[in-house]
Parts: C-alpha cells; structure tokens; sequence
C-alpha cells in the first residue's frame, strides 16, 4: 500500500554518519542496525549518499528497502550540503511480491551499449525479442527467430578455462560477458553478454543480452590498449541507452507536473517537476560524456570555416535569455553593428559560447549583470565574457579546466567538464580559453580564434 505521508527527512555527514533524522527513517535505520551519530545502516540508501557524495551532484532515484516480511519501495532525493548531505524519503510504498525484472532491463540497457545485436529470452532460453544490427546476414529476419531457442541463432564455443559462461549465469543468476559464439546464418564470431531476470519468487526467468562482432571487440580493445579514454562508438551507444528513455520520462514527468490529465496533489506535482529537473541534469552529463570521448579521440579534427565571433556571441546570449531572466540576471549583449571575423567551426564556437555565458549566468547574484565584449590581440579575434560573481582564486585558474573539477563540493550543476571540454574545442579550433579573476571580483573568461581580415 502507498503511504500519503509527507517526506522524511535526514542529514547524514561526511564520514557517512547519519547525524540528525526524523522518526521514521530513524526508525528504518535501526531495524538495519544503525543509530544515531553512526554510519547509515540502510545499504540501499548508503549506496546513494556515497554516490551523491563522490560525484558532488544531487541524485533522486527509487530504491528497495528489506523491511522483514515485506519490503518498502521509496523515493530517495539526496543532495550535498554543508560537506555532508541531506536525505529525503517519499513513497513508502509496502511491495511483498518484488520483481528484479525492471533492474534487469535497467542493467541491459547498459550491456546493450557494447553490442550490435540484442536479444532476450524466457527462462527454457528460448528467444522472445531480438534486434540485428552490423553482421546480419543477407535476407535475415530476426522476427523468424521469435520462439526459437537461442542457439538457433548462436553456435557457442567452449573457453577450455571457463566452460560456458552462458550456462553459469542461467545457473547462478549472474550477468555474464565474454561467451563466444558464432552466427549460424553466416559463421561471424561474436561475443555475447547478458544479465539474469528473475521473476516475484527469485527464480531464474529469462536472460537479456547483447552480441558484439568479434572483430569490432577485438579493434576496440586495441584503441583502448593505446591509451583513449573511451571505447570507440562510446557515445553513440550512451546516447542509445540512455537519451531516449531519459527523454520519455521527462516528457511524462512534465505532463504530471503540468497536469494536463487532471488536477494532482500539489506535493505529487512538485515530484513530477524534480524528477523531469533530475532528467535534464543526466541528460546534459550523457551529452557532456559524449563530447568528452570525442574530443579525446585522436583523430578529433574541426572543419575550420570563416565566422563572425560577434554573431556567435550574440546568438549564445540570446539562448540563454529566458535563464538569466529566471535569475534576474541581464546579459549586456553586442550590438548589431558590432563584429569580429574569425576562423573556426560555427557550431564548435557556440557550443563554448553558450558554456561560458551560461556559466556566467548561473555565478552571477540576482540582479547582476554579465558583460560581452570584443577584443583584438595580434592574430586572435577575442570574445570577453565577464561576470560578478564571487570569483576565483589565481591558484584554481588552471585547475578549474580539469575534467570533473568543482572548486565547491556544495555545487550541484553541471557535471564538471563543461570547461574542459569547451577549452579543448577552442584548442582545436587553433586557439584557447583563459581567465582573469580574484576572489570577490567575479570572473573574465576569454574565448580566442585566429582572427580573419
């Protein structure tokens, strides 16, 4: 049954002890085994505070809590503040007939991100979904394999040391990687991996997996010995796992918030909001990574055309208009009449432009105002983006374009890569992002391209 209660709060500090905590979750704690002024004992719960905690971001998710007989499913909010962080409980939904199913498919979306093929099946491992990607024979309809079992479709091979991996997770009910086999259809060697699904009563109910073409495997491992930070198609298979089912729950989060199919709860609503706000956040971290693995590649390259910084400048700031009026903030943007001719990559710009500006927006105090300007410095064409904010120390000017770096543990935007990303774009570009600042007297970064006559 659902409990209409209102949230429960705690605190819990930066040794991961919970210190303050309403009665409820205090209560819970205690049937975990904790107390007061003592680690979090909840380990459902301990695992998302050290997680808020180590990335500095906010996190809200659904989490299953054993509670004897039954078990509670709950809605967990945790933000970082302080040097600690703040919990919030909502839900508290009783479940006696808890499914891993949905974990399962969580987990598969991330399996799936390294394979070309997908599939699932039933517990006698007989397949009941399948999609066919690079490698699939001529004339192959992965409809017709519905119903078969799946070793119709893949020929496995023994590994002399471990046997069949495959055969060990459906008798264990864990995830599996590594399995070799081949396409029936064509003889291509791929390597398979899958995680177990179980149904209400723990019993083993089906396994969702992945194929990888050997040879694709064995290309990217090689990349990876070299040294990329990603493997290669990183992005665009985070961006499959992971982009559109982020995009359908915000869709339907803001829906709820909106009410459009009735009036809510205004506490039921305002969840609605956080979840599609928590969406977003995670959207921006997918597309983040994804300019990191590019970036990063060796053959990263821009395509170098003829653009004018000042149109760049003009239309970054007019993207950002609606959030610095959300924050009282005012842009004092460039004039029509103004230019500057540069060479780079018009979209690389305004993705730096729009980086540093928004940036600019979000460290600016109420009422305050971010400054554009225009500059010429020898060869380099310069944009000035100068805000009011607190400022930044001379010895973090360098640090704060590291990957992941936050100079406040309390900061809860953003993933941390927004300005390394965008100096190494700049860098590509044939030129560079630096800054002026001291504490108390805001911030100028400047954004500088070689310059065009």
């Amino acid at each position: 049954m659902l409990d209409r209660m209102p949230p429960v709060v705690g605190r819990i500090d930066s040794e991961g002890k919970l210190t303050e905590a309403d009665q409820r979750l205090e209560e819970l704690n205690r049937r975990a085994g904790g107390a007061i002024g003592e680690p979090l004992a909840v380990p459902e719960l301990a695992r998302l505070v050290r997680l808020a905690m180590r990335l500095g971001i906010a996190l809200s998710r659904q989490v299953v809590v054993g509670e004897d007989e039954a078990e509670l499913e709950l809605w967990a909010s945790v933000e970082p503040a302080d040097g600690g962080v703040t919990l919030e409980l909502g839900g508290w939904t009783e479940i006696r007939d808890w499914s891993s199913v949905a974990a399962a498919t969580r987990d598969a979306d991330f399996a799936a991100m390294a394979g070309d093929w997908h599939w699932e099946t039933d517990a006698s491992l007989h397949i009941t979904r399948l999609t066919a990607g690079a490698g699939k024979p001529e004339g192959f309809q992965p409809e017709a394999m519905l119903g078969h079992p799946l070793t119709d479709l893949f020929r496995l091979s023994d590994d002399p040391e471990h046997g069949f991996p495959i055969l060990a997770a459906v008798t264990s009910g864990e995830e599996f990687a590594g399995q070799r086999a081949e396409i029936r259809a064509n003889g291509r060697a791929v390597y398979l991996s899958a995680v177990t699904r179980t149904d209400g009563s723990g019993r083993f109910s089906g396994l969702v997996g992945a194929a990888e073409l050997v040879e694709d495997a064995d290309k990217k491992a090689a990349q990876s010995s070299e040294g990329a930070a990603f493997p290669v198609d990183f992005g665009r298979r985070l961006d499959k796992a992971l982009r559109d089912p982020l995009s359908r729950i915000i869709a339907n989060a803001d829906s709820i918030h909106a009410q459009t199919e009735g009036p809510l709860r205004d506490d039921y609503a305002s969840y609605a909001a956080d979840i599609a706000s928590a969406g977003r956040h995670l959207l921006g971290l997918v597309s983040d990574l994804e300019d990191l693995q590019l970036v990063e590649r060796e053959d990263f390259e821009i395509s170098p055309e003829a653009i004018d910084l000042a149109d760049i400048a003009r239309r970054a700031a007019g993207l950002l208009g609606v959030r610095a009026s959300q924050g009282d903030v005012r842009i004092d943007r460039l004039s029509e009449r103004e230019t500057m001719p540069a060479t780079g990559e018009f979209r690389r710009a305004l993705q730096v432009l729009v980086n540093l500006i928004g940036n600019a927006v979000r460290y600016s105090p109420k009422g305050g105002t971010v400054w554009l300007r225009l500059e010429r410095e020898g060869d380099m064409a310069c944009v000035i983006v100068a805000d009011q904010g607190k400022g930044i120390a001379p010895e973090n000017h360098e640090r704060i374009f590291g990957k992941f770096e936050r100079l406040d543990p309390g900061e809860t935007e953003g993933s941390g890569l927004g300005l390394y990303i965008s100096r190494q774009l700049a860098r590509a570009m044939g030129g560079d992002i630096t800054v002026d600042s001291a504490p108390g007297e805001g911030a100028r970064f400047i954004l500088m391209l070689p310059a065009r006559d």
